[in-house]
């Protein structure tokens, strides 16, 4: 492979830049910076071809096989003036063994030389783009090798169940001495159980970590943009007494405990001639059907409709003159409004309970593969032993589905997309 060079760190003016340079010819090109490559860590002055000193780094060297990327790595963590981040970068770029990393690739390496799986890689993309405190500690999870530790168990279990499977076929002819099939039957289940409650967790996972939906709906002028400014703490909607304000779904990302949140300001839901105003109600109530939350705005005079779903949320809008109820809010006072947050991030904690570690829909349809041949190979248990050929190539299907859960079989059409969201220095 190539050896590769990137600045590891934000581009700007930083307190301290980072310079990576991996693959077999890292501690060379380093050593014509810097003349002594340290055997661990040092500092170093580094010069150019002319002897003009750039910068006096800290300079750290990993051997291979105990490097991010598995290769022979060295970093140059500079001062992150950019004026010094460019003059190294040019001097690397100048080298005839390096080149520029692609996005990525750091990565990609490390997948490659086996000091990551599949599912810790975009574990790693997720870290990266985490925002609360929820989606990093299921990224954590993940890029830690929760969910491959898991795959690689149910693995050994298939491995078992095949092993037996076939060790009856080998000796069909024969008596054998024990009936493999309640143990096959056992270790299928178990590992059914477990893939199912993995798969029926992912939808909630992408959730966690795009972030959910929280509608605010309402008849016009009960203060739903108020509320909305309020939650977000600055004026992020135009606000007026007169009915009809807001036409279009204004959104504004927020924290809530945690868990991310998208909050949806919309048009107030009437009946109007007024063509715009009808557009925006229509968009209100499109987008309203699509959140997983809504909170209903309702007025004294309002009789909160019957027809509401388990988990959405109702309150008593304009609570700071005089409405009285199970929760009543104020934008204009904050009154109430603490106590909606936590109803909100309530309701939210309990669905992101399901979530497991399995956490995109590629995870989510291996699952579903394996499950469906587990589910044949379970059927064909309960016949003769005639179908024991079919078993095996069930559990054959399965363990390949599990494979490509941490990228050992079948994932390279994903890689190109993954990496692609990596930065250059990644």
């Amino acid at each position: 492979m190539d050896t590769i060079f990137a600045l590891a760190t934000a581009r700007g003016r930083a307190g301290v830049a980072v310079v990576r340079i991996s693959g077999v010819a890292a501690v060379a090109a380093a050593a014509r910076l810097m003349g002594h490559v340290p055997a661990a860590r040092g500092l170093r002055a580094l010069r150019d071809c002319t002897g003009n000193l750039i910068d006096e780094a800290l300079v750290l060297r990993f051997d291979a096989g105990k490097s991010f990327t598995g290769e022979d790595v060295v970093e140059l963590h500079l001062h992150g003036s950019p004026a010094v981040v460019a003059a190294v970068l040019r001097i690397l770029g100048d080298d005839p063994v390096l080149r520029p990393a692609e996005a990525g690739e750091f990565t990609r390496r490390a997948l490659a030389n086996g000091r990551l799986d599949l599912a810790q890689v975009e574990g790693l993309a997720d870290l990266i783009d985490a925002e609360t405190e929820s989606q990093r500690r299921q990224a954590v999870r993940v890029f830690s090798g929760a969910l491959g530790a898991i795959a690689d168990n149910w693995r050994k279990k298939l491995i078992r169940a095949a092993a037996l499977l076939e060790a009856t076929i080998d000796f069909v002819d024969e008596d054998v001495p024990v009936d493999v099939v309640p143990e096959v039957r056992d270790l299928l289940m178990d590992v059914r159980a477990e893939m199912a409650r993995e798969a029926a967790g992912v939808r909630m996972a992408e959730r966690l970590r795009d972030g959910f939906e929280v509608a605010i709906i309402g008849a016009p002028n009960v203060g739903k943009s108020t509320l909305l400014n309020r939650l977000a703490q600055r004026d992020v909607a135009i606000t007026s007494d007169i009915a009809g304000t807001t036409r279009d779904v204004i959104e504004v990302r927020l924290d809530f405990d945690g868990i991310p949140v998208t909050l949806l300001d919309t048009a107030g839901l009437r009946e109007t001639d007024d063509l715009v105003e009808s557009l925006g109600v229509a968009r209100a109530r499109a987008r309203a059907e699509q959140a997983d939350l809504r909170i209903h705005m309702l007025l004294d005079t309002n009789i909160p409709p019957h027809d509401l779903e388990a988990g959405e949320i109702y309150v008593k809008a304009k609570g700071d003159v005089g409405n009285s109820g199970d929760l009543a809010v104020s934008g204009l006072t904050g009154a109430g409004v603490d106590d909606l947050i936590a109803l909100i991030a309530a309701e939210l904690t309990k669905r992101v309970a399901s979530v497991g570690l399995a956490m995109r829909e590629r995870h989510r349809l291996a699952l579903l593969r394996a499950v469906s041949s587990l589910d044949a190979a379970g059927a064909g248990l309960d016949l003769d032993h005639g179908m024991l050929d079919l078993i095996a190539e069930d559990l054959r299907t399965a363990l390949r589905a599990v494979d490509s859960l941490v990228g050992r079989v079948d994932v390279e059409h994903v890689l190109d997309e993954i990496f692609s969201s990596f930065c250059i220095g990644k």
